[in-house]
């Protein structure tokens, strides 16, 4: 019986279990296609890794004795969409049989159900063998619960798979260190530069461009330092272990004009492309800790471990719990448009230029400044959330529908109303300089509330209280910050809601 078996560009999971033989009667199918390069303007750091990982993949398939199809955005009989690629290939085998690993986005596996339903032959879907659980796990463990909190689900994913845990009690007596986690980096201790790849890919690039992809951001061709396969994920994970760990936890909130990676692992691409899974890299960093635990505080290493098998998961989970409607949310009845400066970085405020610079030139920014730079820019100038997650989707390359929505509808712009966060995260001007240098260089004082060279996060942020009031008035932890609300002179916060109209009228001119 010949099988035809589709991998998608995040499924490259050499060590999924169809691998484990060769059978001359299966064909992989894989395919660069304009489908999804489309579907949203992305970077073209991030088009290129998906690209070179996805040829890489292929051709390891092919040294272990595999029969693989693959399909170059260039080639002639690339139709470019998924179901004509799919129906195409079946005939050119003459398949008895289709089979898929399930897609992590909704918009893919609906398709490949409706593809399937088509289909003349039979077929059937996989898990991809990735995470931690499965699709529904989090909606099963939240079942009559009224709040999906994050810090519950994760502590029940370190007793059920036994990670960090001491005869049945979190190691070192905490299940969260989250409040040393919280230290502003000043220049010491030295950070390490990261563990990059200088390989060439300019003729992927020229393919990319002579097939008409539209991208933004830039790329230096003949220097690309992300991970394109196992093995370079593998020397990414053992790299953060020997390097990087030992301050990850106290600096991971941290930001800083002149260094972009500071002690993060730049992992996220590899393991939401599959190309390492994060149970291995949960067991490598645990096995580097407990060898050096007289040198590693642990809790450089529980920040890192929440990270994945607390939020990582988490998020997969609410993503098939609330889809497809959670795509379509915006509980704060936000309208406004995106600036443009997002796609250019040409502002005078000094955070959002470096945090946008940083994305466009490297397609990364760690989460603090996607939460609380940008993310926290867009929702105090009340952005549509349709557009916020335009922006983030394309630009950062480890973005994929099922943890990008999930972060930014949910975490940072409040849009779903409280599903992921109890409260928005909003911040004025006060917290941007007390965790990062980005204020120093700034034309706009922090400490200005009112005057041209106030900074403006300081008037959006008392305009946005003060806009959305009636929403978070029954909000216990909001409850703070509208009692200083209503404490406000009405002639300064007239001022401030003034200041702020022009804001968002004008962004252009700030």
């Amino acid at each position: 019986m010949k099988i035809l078996r589709l991998i998608l560009g995040d499924q490259l999971n050499l060590k999924h279990s169809w691998f484990n033989d060769v059978d001359p009667n299966v064909t992989y199918l894989m395919a660069e296609m304009r489908q999804e390069t489309d579907y949203v303007t992305h970077h073209i750091q991030k088009v290129v890794a998906f690209f070179q990982s996805m040829r890489e993949f292929s051709e390891d398939l092919k040294e272990k004795g595999h029969q693989v199809s693959y399909l170059n955005i260039n080639d002639s009989d690339n139709p470019q969409a998924l179901d004509k690629i799919i129906q195409h290939q079946i005939e050119l085998i003459n398949a008895d049989k289709f089979e898929y690993q399930w897609p992590d986005e909704y918009r893919l596996d609906q398709q490949l159900i409706a593809i399937c339903e088509e289909l003349s032959i039979n077929t059937e879907a996989y898990d991809s063998e990735h995470f931690y659980t499965t699709r529904y796990e989090l909606k099963d463990f939240f079942e009559g619960k009224k709040q999906l909190i994050m810090e519950s689900f994760y502590r029940m994913m370190r007793k059920k798979h036994d990670i960090m845990m001491v005869n049945g009690q979190p190691d070192g007596g905490k299940w969260n260190f989250d409040q040393s986690n919280r230290k502003k980096w000043k220049g010491d201790p030295e950070i390490p530069h990261e563990r990059g790849f200088r390989k060439n890919v300019s003729a992927l690039v020229d393919e990319i461009n002579a097939s008409g992809v539209k991208t933004i951001g830039t790329i230096t061709a003949d220097n690309f330092s992300w991970p394109t396969s196992r093995a370079d994920s593998l020397s990414v994970l053992n790299y953060f272990c020997k390097n990087l760990l030992i301050h990850f936890g106290d600096y991971q909130d941290a930001l800083h004009t002149d260094e972009y990676y500071l002690f993060h692992s730049r992992l996220s691409f590899a393991m939401n492309s599959k190309m390492i899974s994060p149970k291995e890299v949960i067991e490598k960093v645990l096995e580097h800790y407990y060898d050096h635990s007289d040198q590693i505080h642990i809790s450089q290493v529980e920040g890192f471990v929440r990270q994945i098998l607390g939020w990582r998961e988490y998020m997969r989970g609410i993503y098939w719990k609330e889809m497809p409607d959670y795509k379509k949310k915006n509980e704060l009845g936000n309208y406004n448009n995106l600036p443009d400066f997002f796609w250019t970085g040409k502002t005078k405020m000094n955070c959002l230029h470096h945090a946008i610079k940083q994305s466009l030139e490297t397609s990364y920014a760690h989460h603090i400044q996607r939460l609380m730079i940008t993310g926290n820019y867009a929702l105090l100038t009340q952005t549509h959330p349709d557009e916020v997650d335009a922006w983030y989707l394309g630009i950062y390359i480890d973005a994929i529908e099922w943890v990008e929505i999930t972060n930014t509808r949910g975490m940072s712009q409040f849009a779903d109303g409280g599903i992921v966060a109890t409260k928005p995260y909003v911040s004025s001007a006060n917290y941007i300089n007390k965790m990062s240098n980005y204020c120093s260089g700034c034309q706009y004082s922090h400490t200005k509330k009112i005057g041209e060279d106030a900074c403006p996060f300081n008037a959006l942020y008392w305009n946005f209280l003060d806009e959305k009031k009636e929403h978070f008035k029954n909000n216990q932890r909001m409850g703070m910050m509208l009692n200083l609300l209503g404490k406000k002179d009405k002639k300064e916060l007239e001022q401030l809601k003034e200041r702020s109209r022009k804001i968002i009228e004008h962004p252009e001119e700030f």
